[in-house]
């Protein structure tokens, strides 16, 4: 039955692997395994006393008083390991004796309370017989006398003080040796239902397992449809991919290329735009050069006149007549050379669409995912068939295991050790009942005793008349005497077979508490179990002995009930890898490595990508020639940044007023005055539109930006040319003959993808199988069952409570017969009294 179990346990946990684990890479994406099916199970393996705790935390102190020695782990070993009596002088070999001396020495506290309690068997019986043999004898106050004292009031009090406060810690005593028999009988009713429990908490470890194995072997199918998804869109993420690596180069050029052909539009703009905006200046100029040389002449017309002659005004004349030559126009627009053979070879690049030769270009580019798409479908179906093939794998190896015959087979024996606790628990209840009574017998003689001597007390107290004398007593008073006497009597019969029950009950629960008890909870007993060749001289670790037939495995008790306690999966606490070795059951590696050799041999030809053909660059070197370089900007340029006219006409008009009116009035003052006026008119009319109006302003504008994008343009045109060709032609070899490289590269990193999905469904199965499938949580309850509650909380803290409480009622009986033979005295009724002469008194 236990390698059935050990292989059970085993096949619970039939998705693991093997310690030889692949390097693990995490995935880019998490998958979502959800959650390992698992109940709740119903056992809390933890006892809480209630009120009686504190008696049992007393009770540890005392214990802890007795014996304040920590738990002997060595001594326990090398007496477990050590051999006696198998020849006749082995318990004098000195080592024995060492470990003799050794274990006395931890057990002394035991030992010498043990022995004061047989002290007290022996003694209190032969006491009680030669007391009252003594008695028989009128002696011991035995005599039916009692001398007069003057302090007898007082000693009277203290007696019955004493007496009462002795019955009071007995009567402590005896209720706590009551409860602690009532709570130990409750506890035993009780366990039934923590017995049932357990088996329902095993049987769902057994049922649930099987369901969790199956949801691990399902999960295949979420690593399975991720990994369809991504073949399914390997266009997307591997053609993808590939063109984001090759855009690096790839996009710049045609963007280049792109950017070319609106240079080429812009450029075709901007010298229509000098054509036009050359025609508008040349037309306002020239109008204003007429008028302005009309005006000249007749100016110069007006200073030939004879009046200019005389000498008051030859000189004002000659002035004016030097300055006639500023006159003129500045900004000489007709002089500019014309742009119209650079348009014409302009028109004739655009005759041709090279956007849309590069946007043909991009479309190849772009259709890089339906490529891979077409060339890699045939590969593919390939690989989906592995993986389909890998599921029914998993599905077929899993049917093979015999879980549900070994899980029958070990519910049945659960289900028959249930039923035959079920049937014995009766029996269990039957004979605790016997012990709660015999302890509750136990317990009734204490009772009886207190009874006595609380009715002593009672009656005597009561129907004591201090101004009686010791014959003449009543009824009542001497009654309480008479029971005082019985309840001493009493405590002689009974006091020595309660004592025997606490010695015998104190020795065992003591030793229990201490050797049992106290080192479960700190474990310290698990690691002596542990200790090499104890359990058996020829394995070295008993568990793994007993299980593997190995025992030089590393598998502790201490480690295997830790792990249980942490609900740690049972494959991973019995370490059942040393048993049997699953890993072909989810060794994908074989399947990953031909999906890998499959993914590897992908072969995508990008060479029908054509990024920009032969007309394309030939229309970027048609471009190149077209002769917009050889503009005079610099002549453009002069003229737009030229003023309007050579003089402000408004200041030549007001200056020549000015000197009109230095000459004699007359007909040449008013001629010249005139002609200021018709400059003025020429300023207004013609100078500030060319200079303010719209057409005009807009003219210059454009011609001044036109000229200087042309100037941008045509620097070092060929060159910007020819770097466009050489990134495009270099582009386009990457795609012809470097591809292959980018691709392999991608195509590995796809490849990591995929595997790696297997990767982390084998990390999450190891994951499941440690933490969470066949969590054998359960295990450990049975055991903490079995030992903290049963065995400690129920049994040991019972029968230690109650052997404190009946030890402490009879050890204090001793003081209470004393007190109750000396205060019987004052209340029992005398036979002879002390009688005393008034003559003597008086002499």
């Amino acid at each position: 039955m236990a390698v059935e179990l050990c292989l059970l346990l085993l096949l619970f946990c039939g998705s693991t692997i093997s310690e030889v684990q692949p390097i693990y890479k995490p995935p880019p994406g998490t998958l979502d395994f959800g959650f390992v099916p698992a109940k709740t199970y119903d056992t809390g393996a933890y006892h809480e006393p209630g009120p009686i705790g504190i008696l049992f935390k007393i009770v540890h102190a005392f214990l802890y008083l007795v014996q304040p020695n920590s738990f002997p782990q060595d001594l326990i070993r090398k007496l477990a390991q050590q051999k006696f009596g198998n020849t006749q002088g082995d318990y004098q070999k000195p080592e024995n004796v060492v470990l003799t001396l050794q274990a006395i020495y931890y057990e002394i506290g035991f030992i010498v309370s043990a022995a004061l309690g047989l002290l007290f068997i022996l003694l209190l019986p032969l006491v009680g017989l030669c007391f009252c043999m003594c008695r028989c004898c009128d002696n011991c106050g035995g005599e039916m006398h009692q001398r007069q004292k003057k302090n007898a009031d007082c000693q009277r009090s203290c007696f019955a003080t004493f007496l009462f406060v002795a019955s009071l810690i007995i009567s402590v005593g005896v209720l706590c040796a009551y409860a602690a028999n009532q709570h130990l009988t409750n506890q035993v009713r009780g366990a039934k239902k923590l017995v049932t429990s357990n088996f329902k908490d095993m049987k769902i470890f057994l049922n649930d397992t099987p369901a969790q194995i199956d949801y691990l072997v399902s999960q295949y199918n979420t690593t399975k449809d991720k990994a369809l998804s991504d073949l399914n869109n390997v266009g997307p993420l591997l053609g993808s991919r590939v063109q984001e690596q090759l855009g690096k180069e790839v996009r710049p050029a045609l963007d280049a290329a792109l950017t070319m052909a609106g240079a080429i539009r812009e450029t075709k703009e901007a010298l229509e735009n000098v054509s036009v905006s050359v025609e508008v200046l040349q037309e306002g100029t020239e109008r204003l050069h007429a008028n302005l040389t009309d005006v000249k002449m007749h100016l110069s017309n007006t200073l030939n006149d004879s009046a200019c002659s005389v000498a008051q005004a030859a000189s004002t004349c000659n002035i004016i007549r030097n300055s006639l030559n500023q006159l003129n126009i500045n900004a000489n627009f007709s002089g500019l050379p014309g742009v119209s053979s650079q348009l014409a070879k302009v028109n004739d690049v655009l005759k041709i669409d090279l956007s849309s030769l590069v946007q043909k270009g991009y479309a190849a580019f772009n259709d890089t995912p339906d490529l891979v798409v077409n060339q890699t479908r045939n590969i593919l179906s390939d690989i989906k068939n592995v993986l389909e093939s890998i599921g029914s794998n998993i599905t077929t190896f899993t049917k093979t295991l015999p879980v549900q015959k070994i899980l029958a087979d070990l519910t049945i024996y659960l289900t028959q050790s249930e039923a035959y606790v079920q049937d014995y628990f009766p029996v269990v209840e039957q004979y605790d009942f016997y012990r709660w009574l015999g302890c509750l017998i136990l317990c009734c003689m204490v009772v009886l005793i207190l009874v006595f001597f609380y009715l002593g007390l009672l009656c005597g107290t009561c129907g004591y008349d201090k101004h009686a004398s010791p014959t003449t007593r009543g009824c009542i008073s001497n009654t309480g005497g008479n029971f005082l006497m019985a309840g001493v009597g009493f405590s002689f019969l009974f006091s020595w077979v309660l004592m025997i029950v606490v010695v015998l009950t104190f020795v065992t629960g003591g030793n229990v508490e201490k050797l049992v008890c106290e080192p479960f909870e700190d474990k310290t007993l698990f690691k002596v179990l542990d200790t090499p060749y104890l359990l058996n001289q020829h394995w070295k670790n008993y568990l793994s002995g007993l299980l593997f037939k190995n025992p030089n495995i590393n598998l502790t008790f201490e480690k295997v009930y830790s792990d249980c306690k942490e609900n740690k999966g049972i494959y991973t606490s019995l370490h059942l890898e040393h048993l049997f070795n699953i890993n072909e059951f989810l060794n994908v590696s074989m399947y990953t490595e031909d999906v890998a050799l499959k993914i590897e041999h992908i072969q995508i030809n990008l060479s029908k990508i054509i990024l920009l053909d032969e007309i394309g660059k030939e229309n970027l070197l048609n471009f190149s020639s077209s002769g917009i370089e050889g503009i005079n900007f610099a002549a453009y340029l002069t003229e737009i940044n030229k003023s309007v006219t050579k003089v402000d006409l408004l200041s030549f008009a007001n200056d020549l007023e000015a000197r009109a009116d230095q000459l004699p009035k007359g007909a040449l003052e008013n001629a010249l005055k005139g002609h200021a006026n018709n400059i003025r008119m020429i300023h207004n009319q013609q100078v500030v539109p060319l200079e303010q109006a719209m057409k005009y302003v807009k003219a210059r504008s454009t011609l001044n930006q036109s000229i200087r994008l042309l100037k941008r343009t045509s620097s070092e045109l060929m060159v910007k040319v020819k770097n466009v060709i050489s990134a495009v032609n270099a582009a386009q070899f990457l795609i012809n003959n470097n591809a292959s490289l980018v691709i392999v590269q991608e195509t590995k990193k796809y490849m990591d993808t995929i595997v790696g999905y297997f990767e982390q469904y084998i990390e999450w199965v190891k994951e499941s199988i440690a933490m969470e499938v066949a969590a054998c949580k359960p295990i450990a309850n049975v055991i903490d069952t079995a030992v903290d509650i049963f065995l400690c909380s129920y049994i040991t803290d019972s029968v230690n409570a109650f052997w404190f409480g009946l030890g402490g009622s009879s050890i204090f009986l001793i003081p209470a017969i004393i007190f109750a033979v000396k205060l019987s005295k004052y209340y029992r009724r005398m036979d002879t009294e002390d009688v005393y002469d008034d003559s003597v008194e008086q002499w």
